[in-house]
């Protein structure tokens, strides 16, 4: 007998519980063992067969497992996000007038920190979050953060500065001092600020080690004609911002094709956005292993044209919801992007709407520990009241946020969100 299975047991009970790979149980239960789930089912049961379990009656509340946000910049918790609508251009210059003043990585570990406060308080308890800037630190000041991690390295090297393609990777995979507790990712940003070149250096290091990759790809309309002739909105913003060489490759068919030619779509990468995608587009992307992120308020804030996640699950693609940053988004409340999801798609049924923030995030960010309740997975739970006999429908039609969050079992204080 190892030491998890002398530590002691606790089952939680609620009115309802919603494991994500099976039906709704009522008056249900989860029984808890070293930080992870050891059985779910009808809580009579349970307590018949975990009689030496410690019971917690949560009351008339549904028990979910805690929420995936699979987008997120933590370190841009805080940035006002400008009125909009707003270029994306203008947006990037607001952006980096409000980075230049902070050159400290103080102010940037307070941002993320902040960020993984605010979401557990929205009943987050896993997050794939790009880290920008001093990624080394910001990671080992995220250590004893409640939530699970998985931490994408952000990587820019194109034209001029294409040479920091190789520190910028360093960088990015840099697990010096990190505990497994904090998965380590890597994200070649998008294909208007790194090379090909820089996406299959990328991609052969995730492979190498076996690590979670990421990018933004098709978040804007006119990727496209930045990479097959570099004219465009994209290329007058690298005429304002400067660094810009003749030496950048060009590529005919858009940004899908794009990452299908280098092999990302193979990999089981998260693609941030996919705002902008054909039907021939979609195809490629169904024959492939990747994920799609959608940004529900940030897509709306930009003023995008509708998204077509909904023919992306019924193509067999894998699609989530992540919240994006403050700076875009009104906070990192991914509730809210569900809530704006069931109104725009009010006839989708709840329960595929809540496996885009729970099972579909999980498999998104390529961390199989989170995202279900089920036997030995690790016990985030996220509690919501149910008043009625649609707790999961209800939800959605309020604006109510989490009663009690657990992570590894472990219940947090979620005041103050």
């Amino acid at each position: 007998m190892n030491a998890a299975d002398q530590s002691p047991k606790q089952i939680l009970s609620a009115a309802w519980v919603a494991p994500m790979d099976q039906p709704m149980i009522r008056d249900g239960a989860v029984v808890i063992q070293a930080g992870h789930i050891v059985a779910v089912g009808e809580v009579r049961q349970l307590r018949a067969e975990h009689p030496d379990a410690v019971h917690g009656d949560c009351g008339n509340v549904v028990l979910l497992p805690g929420l995936v946000n699979a987008h997120v910049h933590l370190d841009l918790t805080g940035t006002p996000r400008p009125p909009g609508p707003i270029s994306f251009a203008d947006w990037v210059q607001h952006l980096i007038a409000h980075a230049v003043p902070y050159q400290e990585p103080s102010h940037w570990i307070q941002k993320a920190k902040s960020g993984c406060r605010h979401s557990l308080g929205f009943g987050v308890t896993a997050v794939g979050d790009i880290c920008g800037r001093f990624a080394r630190v910001v990671r080992a000041a995220l250590i004893d953060e409640p939530i699970h991690i998985t931490s994408y390295g952000e990587i820019s090297a194109m034209a001029q500065r294409r040479h920091l393609l190789e520190p910028r990777l360093a960088a990015a995979v840099d697990a010096t001092g990190i505990p497994n507790s904090l998965r380590i990712g890597i994200t070649p940003h998008a294909p208007y600020s790194i090379e090909a070149e820089g996406y299959r250096r990328c991609l052969a290091a995730a492979k190498a080690q076996r690590l979670p990759l990421a990018t933004h790809l098709a978040e804007l309309p006119y990727e496209a004609k930045f990479l097959s002739h570099h004219s465009g909105p994209l290329r007058d913003l690298w005429n304002l911002l400067g660094g810009w060489d003749d030496q950048v490759p060009t590529f005919d068919g858009g940004p899908i094709r794009y990452a299908q030619s280098l092999g990302l779509l193979a990999y089981p990468i998260l693609l941030a956005h996919v705002n902008y995608c054909d039907d021939n587009e979609l195809a490629i992307l169904a024959k492939g292993s990747a994920s799609v992120v959608y940004c529900p308020r940030t897509h709306q804030y930009f003023g995008h044209p509708p998204h077509r996640w909904r023919e992306m699950l019924a193509a067999g693609i894998n699609v989530a919801l992540g919240t994006d940053s403050t700076a875009s988004s009104p906070d990192l409340n991914l509730l809210d992007d569900l809530r704006l999801v069931h109104r725009l798609a009010s006839d989708m049924p709840v329960e595929t709407l809540w496996q885009l923030v729970t099972v579909r995030a999980a498999k998104a960010i390529d961390d199989s520990r989170v995202g279900v309740l089920t036997v030995g997975k690790r016990a985030d739970i996220v509690a919501f009241a149910a008043e009625g006999p649609e707790p999961l429908r209800d939800i959605l039609q309020t604006s109510a946020l989490p009663n009690q969050v657990w992570v590894a079992g472990a219940e947090q204080s979620i005041g103050g969100s």
